[in-house]
């Protein structure tokens, strides 16, 4: 194949004059039919004039004269993806990528035709092997992040860590890592760039809807509404823009339900309709504004579409999870036998006031409330929720080939100290520590890595959020969880139901195993009298002063971003509207109250019908 198109052709081009550079094309290929860098200059030329049909066949005919030449089908794969012919596309990258296994380019194009095909699981294996071939690379990094957050793979924290050192990039990329970074919680971030290119791109409406929406996020409410108003404002093209009006339409539902419009919400909601058939975000807002509005089936059926959508999505990443007599997502079935706690070596480890306190409990039992009022001690210090503990038992796993929890009393002082580091490299990357602080960490999911927290912090406190389970329940029913694992369970309450149980049943087990020192908040203790149970929580961790954990809500305000689906509430007083709420809804519950009898009888909660509405 020739290097080098012939000058004036070039020259042609570069004046942008397609048709010359037709024209001189066709003159030179009397002479020479199957030049290759002809052919490719004239489809150029052809497409750059609209004939996207010729173009094509010569791009395909280029295949058929290199058949074994990579390049030919990265072009034809291009052109193909450009036209709108995504499979066709898939299939031509498929083969360039078989020609050329190296080649990290060829790699991340084709593993983006997959994105644009939703097939994530395959995209997510591609642009990770262009990662492998070139892990150098901004632009591979920043899809294969994207895809793995897609998948909802803790990957895509990693590959994102440096974003810092790759600025400034083009707006394309620009934009992609803020996006990238607004699917990891990192707000703040994704603020500055998109603030950044706004200043840049002011014009551009889509990256004001993706502003107005961070606003929002960030409860910065009058920021969000101005920005808001900004893209209506403009008016013209809007109704024919389908996506910006959507956007627009979700947004505005977002602001009513924050103002306590439900009935705006709602209608809102309804009349705009999904923004597409795996859009399950349109349904959790639609059943909250419902479930607001006190229409309980409407809520449920609001949930249903919700919940199929998004376990569509999830059964393509984790079939295994859904096949009958399949593993649990949330907790792995073996314990800790006494006989194997009682080998345990005795290893040094960090005292009280050296080791985290761990604030734990099944979501949505109220383990946000109390880490805010934790963090609004002088003396303690909490940072954004994140799966610390899976991630150290995959790198063990990965270095040592060590099982968690079957080869914990296998681990040396060594491995332990090793672990604690890791620890806080990753707690350091999530919040800039204050030294003279305590570290709180508040993920309910703890509880399912206890056996390995006790081994590296057998030291360490405990709270244990409590709340009736049908509530628990409820509330986890109505949330759109990023995490799979929890969204997974979510199918349905029966399988939720199964699913609190077993978790709560692990964590009861290894606490009384390993003889836990661990405080017991109960959200209705909480909400009904919070200057008592502060001041008990206060005298647990050995703080002496209660008081100002009670200030949790102008703190929380203040932070401004908190990654919890509850983060419109946490910035408002206590208040005791959640107690009781799945008596409305005691209809779906019937056949799931025995699933968690024991659970039920294990807190002391009732399943009787109120005195009194709800």
């Amino acid at each position: 194949m020739a290097d080098n198109a012939p000058d004036p052709i070039a020259a042609a081009l570069d004046a942008g004059d397609p048709q010359m550079a037709e024209q001189l094309c066709r003159a030179r290929l009397q002479q020479t039919p199957e030049d290759a860098a002809l052919l490719m200059i004239l489809a150029v030329s052809l497409w750059q004039q609209g004939n996207q049909a010729e173009a094509l066949e010569i791009y395909s005919n280029l295949t058929r004269l290199y058949p074994n030449d990579s390049a030919p089908w990265r072009n034809y794969a291009a052109a193909l993806r450009k036209a709108g012919d995504l499979d066709a596309s898939e299939k031509a990258y498929a083969t360039a990528a078989r020609l050329a296994p190296d080649d990290a380019e060829v790699l991340e194009l084709y593993g983006l035709v997959q994105m644009d095909l939703h097939k994530l699981p395959e995209a997510r294996e591609t642009l990770l092997r262009a990662f492998g071939k070139a892990p150098e690379s901004i632009p591979i990094r920043i899809h294969a992040a994207l895809v793995c957050a897609a998948c909802r793979d803790l990957r895509a924290e990693g590959l994102l860590r440096p974003w810092r050192q790759w600025l400034p990039l083009d707006d394309y990329l620009h934009s992609r890592l803020a996006e990238a970074l607004a699917e990891q919680n990192d707000l703040v971030g994704a603020l500055e760039l998109l603030e950044d290119l706004h200043r840049r791109l002011p014009e551009d409406r889509r990256l004001r809807l993706r502003l107005a929406g961070l606003y929002e996020r960030l409860n910065r409410l009058e920021d969000a509404a101005s920005m808001l108003a900004s893209v209506a404002d403009d008016g013209a093209g809007i109704e024919a823009d389908g996506d910006v009006a959507h956007e627009i339409a979700h947004l505005r539902a977002r602001f009513a339900e924050r103002a306590r419009d439900h009935v705006a919400s709602r209608d809102i909601l309804e009349h705009s309709g999904p923004r597409s058939e795996d859009d399950f975000t349109h349904w959790f807002e639609l059943a909250q504004a419902c479930d607001k509005l006190g229409d309980a089936s409407a809520a449920m059926a609001a949930l249903e579409n919700a919940h199929a959508a998004q376990i569509k999505l999830i059964k393509a990443l984790h079939p295994r999870w859904f096949e009958v007599g399949g593993e649990s997502p949330l907790v792995r079935k073996e314990r800790v036998s006494q006989t194997d706690f009682a080998a345990w070596p005795l290893l040094q480890a960090p005292g009280v006031a050296q080791s985290p306190v761990f604030v734990v409990g099944f979501p949505r039992s109220g383990t946000t409330l109390l880490e805010q009022m934790l963090d609004a001690h002088p003396r303690l210090q909490s940072m954004d929720e994140r799966p610390f503990f899976h991630m150290l038992a995959r790198q063990l796993e990965n270095s040592t080939g060590y099982g968690i929890p079957r080869d914990l009393g296998r681990l040396s002082q060594r491995d332990c100290d090793e672990l604690r580091k890791g620890y806080l490299v990753h707690a350091c990357g999530k919040v800039t520590r204050r030294w003279d602080t305590q570290l709180v960490d508040k993920n309910p999911m703890n509880l399912v890595w206890l056996p390995m927290i006790y081994r590296m912090y057998p030291n360490a406190k405990f709270i244990l959020a409590v709340r009736h389970p049908c509530d628990v329940l409820l509330s986890c029913y109505m949330q759109n969880f990023m995490a799979a694992t929890l969204a997974a369970v979510c199918v349905d309450l029966k399988t939720l139901a199964a699913a609190y149980v077993e978790v709560m049943q692990y964590w009861l087990y290894h606490a009384e195993l390993f003889g836990l020192e661990v405080f017991v908040s109960r959200y209705e203790e909480l909400v009904a009298d919070p200057v008592r149970q502060t001041r008990r929580i206060a005298d647990h961790l050995g703080l002496e002063d209660a008081q100002a954990m009670l200030g949790f809500d102008r703190r929380a305000r203040e932070k401004g971003f908190i990654a919890t689906p509850s983060y419109t509430q946490v910035i408002e007083p206590i208040n005791t509207k959640g107690i009781g709420r799945w008596q409305r809804y005691r209809e779906y519950f019937e056949s799931v109250l025995p699933i968690l009898e024991p659970m039920l009888k294990h807190w002391g909660y009732s399943t009787a019908p109120p005195t009194t509405g709800h």
